[in-house]
């Protein structure tokens, strides 16, 4: 029997299947080497990087919740100089393409960070977070305001070739105005959902159980939401949508297909099962081969409404 074709393409590179590993869920790759077959997975979406080493905020700063998980890791991470030293060497061995987020506080570090990834060859497309606030404009957060997300999208666009993915914050009040924004700006794809704001709060202290008080909330309790968006996106833009939000089956993953999403990103359940992306993959297949479809392709939008 002839497997199904599971590859799809987005933004000039073509993925063996939808299945990318959330960036901050996934380390640097390397971190999940024994677990997972990395030739087994589509892409590989590295740790958010920044221009420097950041540490993050105090702990605790992980918390579980029904369906899902808190974080407020602050974005922690080794810097540029220190991903090109020692995490790319690794990268390099692995024939699976490798996406890099990053985020910055200005303009000015979102385009030097750019310029500095184009320039490596290893990396096959860049991935902006820009769920950070911008400093320079009392503290805006870049993925709220459309014509900030417009304006750090462009100056990305402008400092490299490399295809560009822009991850947008479900935390606004219209995601199709921010979608457009950055398509109109150049963005060759966009990635939805991150993560919605929650908190949660110890009844025993009356404190908040996050040192940061609030947090990023993701799992299977955004899954609903993240669905809603991706497939009010796909139908809005021409640019590839990448599902994002509570995925944790290849059945999940297949749901964010059929609402328009080209590919899926795996986060939360990296945390539950290390060699979950993998296994999301083979169930995909699986399903497929069950029903008898020769291509994911025919489910890319599929759903009748």
């Amino acid at each position: 029997m002839r497997k199904p074709d599971l590859s799809v393409e987005i933004a000039g590179i073509t993925l063996r299947n939808p299945i990318m590993t959330a960036s901050g869920t996934f380390g640097y790759g390397e971190e999940f080497a024994e677990y997972v077959d990395l030739e087994k997975i589509g892409a590989m979406i590295t740790k958010g990087l920044s221009l420097k080493p950041k540490a993050g905020n105090p702990t605790p700063r992980i918390v579980e919740t029904t369906g899902g998980m808190l974080n407020a890791i602050g974005l922690q991470n080794v810097g540029i100089d220190a991903f090109i030293e020692k995490k790319l060497p690794f990268l390099r061995t692995v024939a699976t393409p490798v996406i890099v987020n990053f985020f910055g506080n200005t303009l000015e570090e979102y385009a030097e960070l750019a310029e500095r990834l184009d320039k490596l060859p290893e990396v096959a497309a860049l991935e902006i977070n820009i769920s950070c606030p911008n400093v320079k404009h009392g503290g805006i957060v870049f993925g709220t305001e459309p014509k900030a997300a417009y304006s750090v999208v462009k100056a990305v666009r402008d400092a490299t070739i490399k295809p560009v993915i822009v991850k947008l914050s479900p935390n606004v009040t219209d995601i199709v105005e921010m979608a457009w924004a950055c398509a109109d700006a150049e963005a060759d794809a966009l990635s939805l959902i991150n993560t919605l704001t929650g908190m949660a709060i110890d009844l025993a202290s009356r404190r908040p159980v996050l040192a940061n008080v609030t947090g990023g909330l993701s799992g299977p309790a955004v899954k609903p939401v993240a669905l809603r968006m991706v497939w009010q996106v796909a139908r809005a833009v021409k640019i590839p949508v990448i599902g994002i939000g509570g995925i944790m089956t290849g059945t999940d993953a297949l749901e964010f297909m059929l609402a328009g999403a080209t590919a899926v990103q795996v986060g939360t359940a990296n945390f539950l099962n290390p060699s979950a992306a993998q296994r999301i993959a083979e169930e995909m297949e699986q399903y497929l081969i069950n029903h008898g479809i020769d291509d994911v392709k025919e489910l890319i939008g599929a759903l009748q409404v």
